[in-house]
Order: structure tokens, then C-alpha cells, then sequence
């Protein structure tokens, strides 16, 4: 197993294309096609494409969630200078309101819940099942599943056709918990050992 700094590393790494993919293809998305449906549709196959249970001692948690907020940024600002957008900026797009907290629960639910049965069935499978979950997860909750308490710091700070307002992040990571605490109850059920 490779150490714990090259673990991190890769979290940081993949953390940050995946908010380059998801920012990046927003802009493009939005400069191309001016309509929101197409660009929602435009920004959602580059998701789904750049994504391709285990238990982790608190201490490898917190430099996980570490290395993945500053993935998340690193991969945000360097969206904004490919698009010679200002680096630093707040989003002002509002995402609040129950429906968008319910649609944060259920995305991280659907997520988490692919991901365990993923692990216990057939665990190669959970990069394609994470991939393609996400893109349908973009269209069927109101949200477009942040999913991610990491991708929607990051995602607050770019004032994209992806971002989410500072103002509602707090709320969201409340949704996405819930949405955890229910998807790690259930599958401890649906797949005991």
C-alpha cells in the first residue's frame, strides 16, 4: 500500500480535477450554449467522465478531508485562469431552500449507497458506478449533487454557472451528512457480513 503522504497527494490531485472538470466545463458550457439546460447537460458529461468503504482511522480521515478541501480549491482557481476568470471570487448563485437540502441528502445518499454495495459486490466496479452515478444524480436532483462537503467549499468560492453561494454551504454539509448517517445505516444492514 502506497504511504500516507502519496495517499494524501492523490486525494489533493484528484480532488482538484475534479473541480477543474466540474467549474471548467461550466464556463465553457455557458459561453458555448448561453441556455441553461444544454449547459447543465454540457457541464454534467465532463463530471460524470473525470470520476472514475473503507474504514479509516480519524487521524487518515482528517488529512483525507484536508488534502480534498485544498484539492477542491486548487482545482477551482486554476479553472478561473484557464478561462482568464479573477482566481479569487465568490459565488452568488443561491442554492437554498428544503428541496435543495433534500435533493444534498439524497444525492449523498444515492452516492454513498453506490459506493457501498460497489465495495461489497464488486469493488472495481466503484469507479464506473461512482462516474455514472453522478452524471444521472446531476439530472434527477435539484441540487445538481455537490455530494461532497469538499466540493461545495470549492464550488462557493468560483461565481460560475457551478457554484452555490457562501451563504448555503453550511446547509448543504448538514444535507450531505444526513444523507451519510442514512446511507452508512443501510448498507450496514443490506450488506453485513
Amino acid at each position: 500500500m502506497p504511504a500516507l503522504g502519496q495517499r494524501a497527494f492523490c486525494e489533493w490531485l484528484g480532488t482538484a480535477f475534479l473541480l477543474a472538470a466540474v467549474v471548467g466545463s461550466g464556463i465553457i458550457a455557458r459561453e458555448l450554449t448561453g441556455d441553461d439546460a444544454l449547459a447543465l447537460l454540457c457541464n454534467t458529461l465532463p463530471t460524470g467522465a473525470i470520476l472514475l468503504r473503507g474504514e479509516l482511522p480519524w487521524s487518515t480521515a482528517t488529512i483525507y478531508i484536508a488534502a480534498q478541501v485544498l484539492g477542491g480549491l486548487v482545482g477551482v482557481w486554476a479553472a478561473h485562469l484557464m478561462f482568464e476568470l479573477p482566481l479569487w471570487q465568490f459565488s452568488i448563485t443561491q442554492r437554498t431552500g428544503p428541496g435543495q437540502w433534500l435533493a444534498e441528502a439524497v444525492a449523498t445518499f444515492g452516492l454513498l449507497l453506490t459506493i457501498f454495495g460497489c465495495v461489497s459486490r464488486r469493488p472495481e466496479s466503484v469507479p464506473y458506478a461512482v462516474g455514472l452515478y453522478i452524471t444521472a444524480a446531476y439530472w434527477f436532483t435539484a441540487s445538481t449533487s455537490f455530494a461532497n462537503p469538499a466540493v461545495t467549499i470549492a464550488r462557493s468560492l468560483s461565481d460560475t454557472f457551478a457554484g452555490i453561494a457562501p451563504a448555503g454551504v453550511a446547509a448543504f454539509i448538514v444535507s450531505q451528512f444526513a444523507g451519510m448517517v442514512a446511507a452508512v445505516i443501510l448498507s450496514r444492514w443490506l450488506w453485513r457480513k
